[in-house]
């Protein structure tokens, strides 16, 4: 069963147009795809995240539209931001990994206006709302739904809020003080962004968030990902799963993969693993190892008065030069 209980932190209730659009099938697929990109099927994160609810890309996705519907009050930006996730493939990032294109996580996204424009159910409600394909098939146009790294975005605020639930950073009453103190401006280069009103508000934010970036880079997060991808692969070119495969959902795919002896011992093998191991020498004894870089995300927020966090705080700044610095180069592998 899905967590939505932020819904109603970000926005009191969901407008009739983000509803319409989130009722179609192909935003009803993302019930079935997680934002944990397939880490929540595997046996050592049952000790690290909050198993008790899904977090999947559909309750993101709506999230992000409220938030930015929330700040902006404006229809185009808020399909934008409902619709940026509506082409992610099962083990969303995963495929990332599988294409070789993890450290910047934009090779599923050229999808996105095939799923829009392929949608009858969606294009009738975009025509009502005056709204075309091209108005909404990209929100990186949007600096409120989507802005570069480090700064504040809509869909940054949701995945981490959602992560602070998930990686029990916080909890839903501190998210809401941290959400109700953000506010749409303009930053220090005149661009729009989510900013917020309090320095140490913010600090508390960036802290927060920091735990949640070193579990994205983490070596559990960063083998169980490619070990995954690796395994799609196989699978691919044994013929096992075809490219539209993976634009279902994760439990078709899986159900794929477990009716193939070729691919039902490695899948049973990745939601197995129980501990990695890092060391400076790929293992000798024949298991699965990787060596893998990590894309280092960090938020740095903005604060009209003070300036960015790592302006003001010696330590927060000091914790972002330790995660930037950070050395992926041991080879990792699972064991018992």
């Amino acid at each position: 069963m899905e967590n939505l209980s932020l819904w109603a932190v970000y926005h009191e209730n969901i407008p009739d147009f983000i509803a319409r659009l989130a009722d179609t099938p192909p935003m009803q697929r993302l019930r079935y795809v997680g934002m944990s990109c397939g880490c929540e099927y595997v046996a050592l994160h049952e000790r690290d995240m909050d198993l008790s609810h899904r977090y999947t890309r559909f309750a993101h996705s709506v999230g992000v539209a409220l938030i930015v519907w929330h700040f902006t009050r404006d229809v185009k930006q808020s399909v934008a931001g409902l619709f940026h996730d509506i082409s992610t493939p099962a083990f969303a990032h995963v495929v990332d990994f599988l294409n070789g294109d993890h450290l910047t996580q934009e090779s599923t996204e050229e999808k996105t206006a095939a799923f829009i424009d392929g949608s009858a159910e969606i294009q009738t409600i975009l025509r009502e709302l005056d709204l075309t394909t091209a108005d909404v098939c990209d929100y990186h146009r949007y600096p409120i739904a989507d802005n570069d790294s480090p700064r504040l975005s809509a869909d940054r605020l949701e995945y981490t809020c959602g992560s602070f639930l998930r990686y029990f950073v916080t909890d839903i009453s501190q998210i809401r003080r941290f959400y109700e103190d953000i506010a749409a401006g303009t930053n220090e280069h005149g661009q729009r962004e989510l900013l917020f009103r309090h320095r140490d508000i913010a600090e508390a934010f960036a802290r927060c968030s920091m735990q949640c970036s070193h579990v994205y880079i983490s070596d559990t997060d960063r083998f169980t990902m490619q070990y995954l991808a690796d395994l799609l692969k196989t699978a691919a070119s044994q013929g096992i799963l075809t490219v539209n495969d993976l634009y279902t959902t994760e439990e078709s795919v899986i159900e794929k993969l477990l009716a193939d002896p070729r691919t039902a011992k490695g899948w049973r093998n990745y939601c197995g693993i129980r501990r990695v191991q890092s060391t400076p020498d790929k293992p000798t004894d024949g298991r699965y190892a990787a060596k893998i870089n990590a894309k280092r995300r960090y938020i740095d927020p903005y604060v009209p008065s003070a300036g960015r966090v790592t302006t003001y705080s010696k330590h927060y700044r000091a914790e972002v030069e330790a995660l930037l610095s950070a050395s992926f180069e041991k080879w990792l592998s699972a064991v018992e």
